[in-house]
């Protein structure tokens, strides 16, 4: 269409203010399918550059990592493609053998100048989609496929599971050994009850198994401690799974997605300009956009790469932590429990050797007819009223035994 027009009718490359340089690379070609790994576009008839669609995965090119998505293509061997097919530049590099030379004009841009209001828009989309049934997105017409096909982010919900399992066993293990301190607070106080009469007991067979009782409760006491002690780090382990390595899943995952979205929202926007392109040639109608070079679509092409190579970090990212956090859950979850189980174990256990030790202790015969009615201190009366004399009423004396103290 172009060559349709005479010069004076050619439009000036909208380079849009993106930055261009030239440079030129040596790529080694794969001797199986004799190609560098790339897919071109634009060229003859409609566009004046050729450049770049996409770099494929470990291939020459790709693996070479000097060409990228949306450069253009100005020379192969030295040999201008200025208004050549992109079908023709194709068969230019299959023909040369070993090594080929690519004479390039760089695209400088960054991922921020590719984010426009309609890929935010199409990453809300990507959400909203995401969390919809199968039948609510069947009958708005759009497709979940490629986002329900995501095992890492069904992941999500097996953590949150995860959490919910772990936030409730540190909540139990929290009352268990605050329960289990409040029970050696109360023996604590049981034995020293038990030592003070010990030591007021006149008779020394009662004041020994008394001293020996209080002494039981004590000891019971301090084997509890050491045990609520031994048993603390286990709430600790636990808090470390839960506040800190689920936590930072969940946001790994989180990125995951969000970078997922961004590249599934480029991926539609090149979609669309595809058919928008298609459309115009089918009518024989120039697109501005792709006589003047065609830089927005270059610079979505551009973008979408960058997108999809963070969409890969990423995604090997949450594949790792995944890993790493499930064989964490296996093996923590056991050795928490073992260490919980056996710590309480343990001290019961110890319980009942105590137990057993003092099980003679009792009963133990008090002579209440010495012992019952002994004070340490005199009772105190106080002088009856004038009011109680003038009523009739009388306030009996209080025996000899009992002096009165001023």
């Amino acid at each position: 269409m172009l060559g349709d027009l005479g010069e004076e009718y050619i439009v000036d490359e909208d380079k849009l203010g993106l930055k261009v340089t030239s440079g030129s690379v040596t790529i080694v070609k794969d001797e199986s399918t004799n190609m560098i790994g790339i897919s071109i576009g634009g060229g003859a008839p409609n566009c004046p550059c050729l450049y770049i669609v996409q770099i494929f995965d470990n291939t020459p090119a790709s693996k070479e990592g000097t060409l990228q998505s949306g450069d253009e293509l100005t020379a192969v061997n030295n040999v201008s493609v200025k208004g050549k097919t992109k079908v023709e530049v194709a068969k230019l590099i299959q023909t040369v053998r070993g090594e080929v030379t690519i004479q390039y004009n760089k695209l400088h841009a960054e991922a921020s100048q590719g984010k426009s209001l309609d890929i935010i828009l199409k990453k809300v989309k990507h959400r909203l989609v995401e969390n919809m049934s199968s039948t609510t997105a069947d009958a708005l017409g759009l497709s979940r496929a490629i986002l329900c096909n995501d095992s890492l982010v069904k992941k999500l919900a097996e953590l949150q599971r995860t959490e919910v399992m772990y936030r409730g066993m540190v909540e139990h293990t929290q009352r268990l050994l605050r329960a289990y301190l409040e029970l050696q607070r109360t023996l604590k106080v049981f034995g020293e009850c038990f030592a003070q009469i010990g030591v007021r007991e006149p008779q020394p067979r009662a004041s020994l198994a008394f001293t020996q009782f209080g002494d039981y409760h004590r000891q019971i006491e301090k084997r509890g401690l050491v045990m609520v002690k031994e048993l603390k780090p286990v709430l600790g382990d636990l808090g470390t799974y839960l506040h800190k390595a689920i936590p930072d899943t969940k946001l790994t995952i989180g990125k995951y997605a969000d970078a997922k979205f961004e590249y599934l929202s480029f991926c539609l926007k090149v979609k669309e300009m595809d058919e928008e392109e298609f459309n115009y040639a089918s009518i024989q109608e120039p697109l501005y956009r792709v006589e003047t070079g065609n830089y927005e679509y270059r610079l979505v092409l551009r973008c979408r790469q960058d997108a999809r190579a963070r969409f890969a970090q990423l995604r090997s990212d949450v594949q790792v932590k995944l890993e790493l956090l499930d064989n964490k859950h296996v093996q923590d979850i056991a050795t928490q429990l073992q260490k919980l189980s056996k710590g309480l174990a343990e001290f019961y256990e110890e319980m009942f050797r105590l137990s057993k030790e003092n099980e003679n202790l009792f009963p133990v015969e008090v002579d209440l007819t010495d012992t019952a009615f002994i004070y340490d201190c005199n009772l105190e009366t106080l002088p009856p009223d004038e009011d109680d004399e003038d009523s009739g009423v009388v306030v009996p004396t209080p025996p000899n035994d009992f002096p009165l103290i001023d």
